[in-house]
């Protein structure tokens, strides 16, 4: 947990709760685990509240006895009531990952990739009831590389966006809060179950991206033989052949046709087993001419 870690280590910053979300079920049994905001912040020996949301007084009831000048906000997944955002003499602060107003919602980094944005960023912002409209106070960005995927951009931007929120809090009141461009809008709702599924007409580099979005979890799918298969990386390729067709094996991985181009498959999860090469999963799978996917 960048973020939290960079407020413990601050030493003019004084973190006196951590609210998080309650445990949650591991796998099919009974066995829960906390989150790993809680576990972390029970490592820094910091006081962790574990509630489903804050609407109610014993939620809110935490908030007043612990009495923060200002609430900073991470990944939370909530929105904030106005009783909620008013406890603070400061008011709330929050950490979102892409340079707003662009990509406001739940699910940023995913959409930036989705995009093919060549840059994005984090930004600090006050916090009103709306969903990430609140005016910016610092923003830093930061450039996305052409291998980058969810995982590899978004712990950068967590690294980047810890350094900004402590700056932040440093100098609150000092920062003159800047109104977001209502023109500039775009919205990152979170990626349903359907999204992850990849459609074989749509140009190879559109494919490329939402492989790269969803990757290393919940991770992108197709289907071979009736099942479903996980697809980790892959690349965009110069080839040509019926959307979804299978074209070849190489050391390279296995290329597929797309709508325009083709798509090579580099690491993928058949089901029921882990991620491989796409070349030791083809060994295995023995294509007969003809096989496509989807």
């Amino acid at each position: 947990m960048p973020a939290l870690g960079a407020l413990a280590g601050a030493p003019e910053l004084e973190v006196v709760l951590v609210v998080t979300d309650p445990p949650h079920p591991l796998g099919r049994g009974s066995a829960t685990a906390p989150t790993p905001v809680a576990s972390a912040a029970r490592d820094l020996k910091m006081d962790v509240t574990e509630v489903d949301g804050i609407r109610g007084d014993h939620e809110l009831g935490s908030l007043r006895r612990a009495r923060p000048d200002v609430l900073a906000v991470v990944a939370y997944g909530e929105i904030l009531t106005a009783e909620v955002l008013s406890l603070p003499p400061l008011g709330a602060i929050n950490l979102h990952f892409s340079l707003l107003p662009r990509w406001r919602g739940a699910a940023p980094v995913q959409h930036a990739l989705l995009a093919g944005d060549p840059t994005t960023g984090v930004t600090t912002m006050r916090m009103d009831e709306g969903l990430d409209t609140g005016p910016i106070l610092a923003q830093r960005r930061e450039p996305i590389a052409p291998d980058d995927d969810a995982g590899t951009l978004g712990e950068r931007l967590a690294s980047l966006g810890a350094d900004l929120l402590v700056a932040t809090l440093r100098n609150l009141e000092g920062l003159t809060p800047r109104v977001q461009d209502g023109t500039a809008v775009t919205i990152a709702p979170k990626l349903s179950p359907q999204d992850r599924f990849l459609d074989w007409s749509e140009p190879a580099p559109s494919i490329e991206r939402r492989i790269r979005a969803l990757a290393p979890k919940p991770g992108a799918r197709t289907r071979f033989r009736g099942r479903s298969l996980g697809v980790l990386s892959a690349e965009a390729a110069e080839a040509s052949g019926d959307p979804a067709d299978i074209l070849g094996v190489d050391e390279r991985g296995v290329l597929v046709a797309a709508g325009e181009g083709a798509v090579r498959l580099r690491t993928v999860v058949p089901s029921g087993r882990r991620h491989m090469p796409a070349l030791d999963w083809a060994n295995g799978a023995r294509f007969a001419p003809g096989e496509r996917l989807g």
